[in-house]
């Protein structure tokens, strides 16, 4: 988010969400291949291959990371002022004179001079993969292992050709109409699955029938959360988090993510078992209720400087001070990175 012009800023997250996206593929449809194989001397190709691949980019990403600059805005923070001019020469020299590239870099250092003079931030400031799909189609629908492996396959490849989506829709329609419209969705399929995978479960007249539907509410949800959530959770805690608390908050969302994906993938089965299509009974409540909570709660930062988001919250007078001091003019800033 810090690298990014305010303008494309969601583009490149989902750029990177892409990516990410066509490694779970690969990663399903590898396993999937080495499933296959259950006796005789290459039993443990199905997790030495994997195993061994995944080095292909491990190995060049240990290096990369030594190419990757910190961000302007965390060397500012340090009182490495003139790293931090460098890296935004490195970063706009193509887009923006030095004229520009210097009020933008007075602006940054600025502004995390208040920062740093309003106090560190601290964790009371914030307060003020496994995957299931295999037991969905195996558990709740009944599928058999091989198909369950395939479709579970095939959902992770819509998992990744939907995430080229929100590419061309979060930072022209904005953050707050993807999660707000696409939680409305999820909600509803947890609503019409229950109704499907009860019928599956009893075996009424229409189980089979009801069973290919169900199938297809999971690729429903699935492309939603793509949509609408997958890149969104990753840019806007970074894009809402003032500078002081910004690296712990952003800990925070991250740890959160992973830790309610394990609690999903842990319940999930168990769940399934014991109270069957009542499971998403639950998930459609929890749905459900972060409609409100997003409508109520998370602003629009479509299209802002990080610098302005405090004025969210009522802290103009941080920006106005700098602009009063040295009269930066931040769209004028900001008209250039787009340029």
């Amino acid at each position: 988010a810090e690298f990014s012009p305010k303008a494309t800023r969601g583009r490149y997250v989902c750029a990177q969400l892409s990516t990410l996206n066509f490694g779970i593929m690969l990663v399903y449809w590898m396993d999937y291949a080495f499933s296959t194989i259950s006796k005789g001397p290459e039993t443990s190709f199905v997790w030495r291959v994997p195993t061994i691949l995944q080095c292909i980019f491990l190995i060049p990403m240990i290096v990369i990371i030594f190419l990757i600059p910190e961000t302007p805005r965390w060397l500012a923070a340090h009182d490495r002022n003139e790293e931090c001019l460098e890296v935004l020469r490195r970063m706009h020299r193509h887009k923006m004179d030095d004229q520009t590239i210097k009020a933008e870099h007075e602006l940054i250092v600025r502004t995390v001079a208040l920062e740093t003079a309003a106090g560190a931030g601290s964790w009371k400031d914030l307060f003020r993969s496994d995957d299931y799909a295999n037991t969905l189609f195996q558990s709740s629908l009944g599928f058999d292992a091989n198909l369950s492996g395939l479709m579970a396959g095939f959902l992770n490849t819509w998992f990744f050709l939907a995430s080229f989506i929100p590419w061309f829709l979060i930072d022209r329609i904005g953050r707050r109409p993807l999660l707000l419209s696409m939680i409305s969705v999820m909600a509803a399929v947890m609503v019409v699955q229950c109704g499907l995978i009860y019928q599956v479960q009893h075996n009424t007249a229409i189980a089979k029938s009801a069973g290919a539907g169900a199938a297809a509410m999971l690729f429903i949800f699935q492309g939603a959360f793509t949509i609408g959530f997958q890149a969104t959770v990753w840019v806007y805690p970074s894009e809402i988090l003032p500078l002081k608390a910004r690296q712990k908050g952003s800990s925070i969302s991250t740890a959160a993510n992973w830790i309610c994906n394990f609690i999903i993938v842990y319940i999930t089965p168990p769940a399934i078992r014991n109270i069957g299509w009542r499971t998403y009974i639950i998930f459609a409540v929890l749905n459900a209720a972060w409609v409100p909570i997003i409508y109520l709660f998370f602003p629009e930062t479509k299209g802002m400087a990080l610098e302005d988001v405090d004025k969210i919250f009522g802290n103009d007078e941080v920006i106005e001070a700098m602009l009063a001091e040295k009269h930066v003019e931040i769209e004028e800033v900001e008209d250039h990175r787009k340029g």
